[in-house]
């Protein structure tokens, strides 16, 4: 059966996803019978078997992995589904052709690409096979649903907590309002339900499990609970098992790093590219979250986190479904080495995406170097003032690669953002963490398994775990852009372009009031994301010349083995290294530019204001001179009014008043005393509300304790 070849974001439209018209759509085209899927790995699970037949019409589909395919040699979705409703689908896996006729039917040059070819062509376009597009609009379904469930609990939990700040006028106002009354929490069952939802138990977290051979390739979704029985061993017809965990740093992620290690001898080292006694790679990857779920994420672990009745049963489910024979006791060892409880939060904490400002995560080794403490606010990106940015948030995760020589490579990172930027960003951000994965139009781990899906490592330049770990981490390290789409969209530094263009135009604005304060503020903002923006990109600048060196000697070490290429047009581990090399030092350099305009920039909405001041200044001082001879003609005729008014007063010969002088210093001291009072309360209101707000504040804090 031909199988469509993935060309990810070509042709796409600006219209509004509808997931149940999509869902409608690719059912329509898929077939209506199911095949079988058998996983033939050393452990049993859901396979999404990605084998393929290789006949000649789709052995030159499939393109270098490091780009799109050239879509003028590609059908189109009807001519798919007419050759699969023509031909007869088969139950078994189609048999490998000989190793000869595959590689030279490889060597055509439809088949292989470089990374520095671009796609010019796209009348043409090559969508998903519809029934992996099918099964993944379900589980996106599917996903939604339990969302919106959760979300209307999440409401809730909010209008409780902050009622709570006000809670004593609420009451005072509860007794005649029904809408300013505190609302019901949600009940206990609903909280740890909440709680799973943004934050899974340990052991049921998905793992992806991807294996490769020689022109077939299988992914397996599992749960961190059975990830030991995955990384023992693989089959045969496997030449690279990769295995993707979402574990942050934490106690969770270096047990389970360390037990990969223990069970297995490690892959040639990395000397250059990893840190100083640590031979393995790891690189801190930008992605975009949506700003609503963050901060659902950061107000569920902030709010929930210190409820003492729901920790007993979130911890009894961090490990309610394990299978692993030693995960739970290395846990709790290690949190006893470190004196950190390993109770259900501060296992889970890892998964929260840093916000830029938040540190950084390069070289940290051990567990209690993690991102702590997490605040509740998210602070506003000068980046979501750009309309294409808008609602998003860009968070930083680190990405950490460990390989063993068997041919096994463990990958760790909590990103579950989107990783490549195109038309249907708004839609990518809507698609829940867990289908990630599935969406090769956003997230680049998912890209490089649909990448080799249909050739496995035929087309790889050497069947090897170190030349997959190089094209994995150099694919996820240049991210995020939109050359895989084209460049249908802008891109970070376009976008801060714009942002920086629009600061600049507010500095010659009419002067408002706070308006100075700020837009200094926002220069600030920018700045400091910029600084973290290039601060990242010279660590992977770092990365990918270290790993130059690397991969010379790898290659060295080779050839004086005499071992050949098992492709030799594929591209090789330094031309891979070469090209990302090559993206981050323009990104580098383009952010560092960056930065220098917006510094000089605020440099000079400082010098305008201090001449602007200056002026103010000027034009101040003359009338002072005014206001000064104003000043003492009224300290010279003032007393005089005072004195001509208060002697000039004869309450007595008023005609029908009784009252005497005495009367008189009563009501008007009263009303005098009283207008004082008024006016010295009102210009210390500040400082009263002020004052007013942190008594509160330490009141609500003393019982959330």
């Amino acid at each position: 059966m031909d199988s469509p070849a993935r060309s990810p974001g070509t042709g796409q439209s600006n219209e509004v996803w509808d997931l149940s018209t999509q869902l409608t759509k690719s059912e329509s085209v898929s077939s209506t019978s199911d095949r079988d899927r058998r996983h033939s790995s050393s452990a049993s699970g859901t396979s999404a078997s990605a084998n393929r037949d290789h006949s000649p019409a789709s052995d030159g589909r499939r393109t270098r992995p490091s780009v799109t395919s050239i879509a003028a040699s590609l059908p189109t979705v009807r001519e798919m589904h007419h050759r699969r409703t023509s031909s007869q689908p088969s139950l078994a896996a189609p048999p490998l052709p000989h190793n000869s006729s595959l590689t030279a039917s490889l060597n055509s040059e439809e088949t292989v690409v470089s990374s520095k070819k671009v796609l010019t062509n796209f009348q043409k376009v090559a969508g998903r096979d519809p029934e992996i597009e099918a099964r993944r609009l379900r589980k996106i379904s599917r996903c939604n649903t339990e969302y919106f469930y959760q979300k209307g609990i999440y409401k809730r939990l909010m209008d409780w907590y902050d009622t709570s700040y006000n809670c004593l006028q609420n009451r005072t106002l509860g007794l005649f309002l029904k809408s300013r009354r505190r609302p019901a929490l949600p009940s206990n069952d609903e909280l740890i339900g909440l709680a799973r939802h943004y934050y899974p138990a340990r052991a049921d977290l998905k793992v992806q499990v991807c294996d490769f051979g020689l022109g077939r390739a299988e992914r397996t979704e599992i749960s961190l609970g059975q990830i030991e029985e995955y990384w023992q061993a693989k089959p045969d017809w496997v030449d690279v098992r990769w295995i993707h965990a979402p574990l942050g740093l934490g106690l969770a992620h270096s047990s389970v790093e360390d037990i990969f290690l223990h069970d297995g001898q490690p892959g040639k080292e990395f000397e250059n590219g990893g840190a100083c006694g640590w031979p393995y790679l790891e690189t801190e990857v930008l992605n975009i979250r949506s700003h609503q779920n963050f901060q659902e994420m950061r107000d569920v672990y902030l709010i929930l986190s210190k409820m003492t009745e729901l920790e007993e049963e979130l911890d009894r489910s961090s490990f309610k479904n394990d299978e692993n024979s030693s995960l739970q006791s290395d846990i709790e060892w290690r949190a006893k080495h470190l004196a950190m409880p390993a109770n259900y939060w501060n296992l889970v904490s890892s998964d929260m995406p840093w916000q830029l400002s938040e540190g950084l995560a390069i070289g940290i080794r051990g567990p209690t170097e993690g991102l702590q403490p997490i605040s509740r606010q998210i602070g506003q990106q000068t980046l979501c003032t750009h309309p294409f940015y808008r609602n998003c948030h860009m968070v930083r995760n680190i990405f950490r690669c460990f390989h063993r020589s068997d041919g096994i490579l463990l990958t760790l990172s909590p990103m579950a953002g989107v990783n490549f930027l195109d038309q249907k960003l708004s839609q990518h951000l809507s698609e829940p963490a867990d289908a990630i994965f599935d969406n090769e139009n956003a997230s680049a781990p998912g890209y490089v398994f649909s990448a080799f899906a249909d050739q496995g490592s035929s087309t790889w330049h050497r069947r090897t775990v170190e030349w997959f770990l190089t094209y994995l981490i150099t694919e996820v390290g240049v991210t995020p852009h939109s050359h895989r789409q084209g460049n249908n969209a802008p891109n970070l530094h376009f976008a801060y372009q714009a942002v920086i263009n629009d600061l600049k135009r507010r500095r010659y604005a009419p002067w408002r009031k706070d308006e100075t304060v700020r837009l200094v503020r926002d220069y600030l903002t920018c700045v400091d994301e910029l600084t973290t923006v290039k601060l990242i990109c010279q660590k992977q600048v770092d990365l990918f010349k270290g790993m130059q060196q690397d991969v010379r000697r790898f290659e060295a070490e080779d050839n004086r083995a005499r071992r050949t290429p098992d492709f030799p047009q594929g591209e090789s581990m330094h031309e891979r290294v070469k090209w990302a090399l090559t993206m981050v030092k323009s990104r580098h350099d383009t952010f560092e530019s960056l930065l220098n305009d917006a510094k000089q920039s605020m440099e000079a909405l400082f010098q305008l204001r201090s001449i602007e001041q200056n002026e103010l200044a000027i034009v101040s001082d003359s009338q002072n001179k005014a206001v000064l001879i104003f000043t003492g003609v009224t300290i010279v005729f003032l007393p005089l009014s005072f004195f001509t008014s208060y002697y000039g007063m004869n309450l007595s010969t008023i005609v029908d008043t009784p009252r005497t002088e005495g009367y008189f210093w009563k009501v008007c001291g009263s009303a005098a005393l009283f207008i004082v009072l008024v006016v010295t309360l009102g210009a210390s209101r500040h400082w009263l509300k002020q004052m007013w707000k942190s008594r509160r504040s330490v009141k609500h804090r003393h019982n959330m304790v």
